[in-house]
């Protein structure tokens, strides 16, 4: 990959963004977000200019490497996914043929949580409307940053665990390292003694 750019790491806010993705001809450009289980995504992602056939291939994985998404020579795609696994998603998108040589511009837009529902069809199926659809959404945000929050506790109490496992380890190893230590200076002292009264020369 000849370059990797990270959107966001451990966001507190679920948002949509909209990038533009400059790619060079025979380049690899990539975007990666951090994502939790049970989150909606949506991809779309479309060449703006270039002659009619230049084309891209983009591909979507997951933490675990699970491909969820992977289409060639292509001006215009779309995607939509459901996290199962909590980590770095990773979105790659390089150039299939472009006549003109040169860079290539992406128009990437990517949402996820809140940001991917469809609000039109919620207004419609609840019959709301106006500051009743704003309040809703605000709800909505509300609990997306509650559920992030949640989640951001939750590693910080994985990762809290995994220090202290390792400094128990640390310090075992020490006293571990001390004893070999100090067993080996008596055994050479032991040695040392026992071959100068053997040589009479104590």
């Amino acid at each position: 990959m000849s370059m990797l750019l990270p959107l966001v790491f451990f966001f507190f806010f679920s948002t949509s963004r909209a990038l533009w993705l400059t790619i060079p001809t025979g380049g690899t450009k990539c975007v990666s977000e951090e994502i939790h289980s049970n989150v909606v995504v949506l991809v779309h992602y479309s060449l703006v200019g270039g002659t009619p056939n230049t084309t891209i291939s983009s591909k979507v994985t997951s933490p675990y490497g699970n491909e969820l998404h992977h289409v060639d020579s292509t001006r215009v795609g779309n995607l939509a996914f459901t996290a199962r696994e909590s980590g770095l998603y990773l979105a790659c998108f390089w150039v299939d043929r472009n006549d003109r040589g040169g860079d290539i511009v992406l128009d990437l837009d990517w949402k996820t949580g809140i940001e991917a529902k469809d609000w039109d069809s919620v207004a419609k199926r609840e019959k709301i409307q106006g500051v009743e659809l704003e309040l809703k959404r605000l709800e909505g945000s509300v609990e997306s940053i509650h559920e992030n929050l949640m989640h951001l506790r939750g590693r910080e109490a994985e990762l809290r665990n995994l220090s202290e496992s390792t400094n128990a380890r640390v310090v075992w190893f020490s006293f571990l390292s001390l004893g070999v230590c100090i067993t080996v200076s008596v055994l050479q002292l032991w040695h040392l003694k026992r071959y100068f009264h053997k040589k009479k020369l104590i």
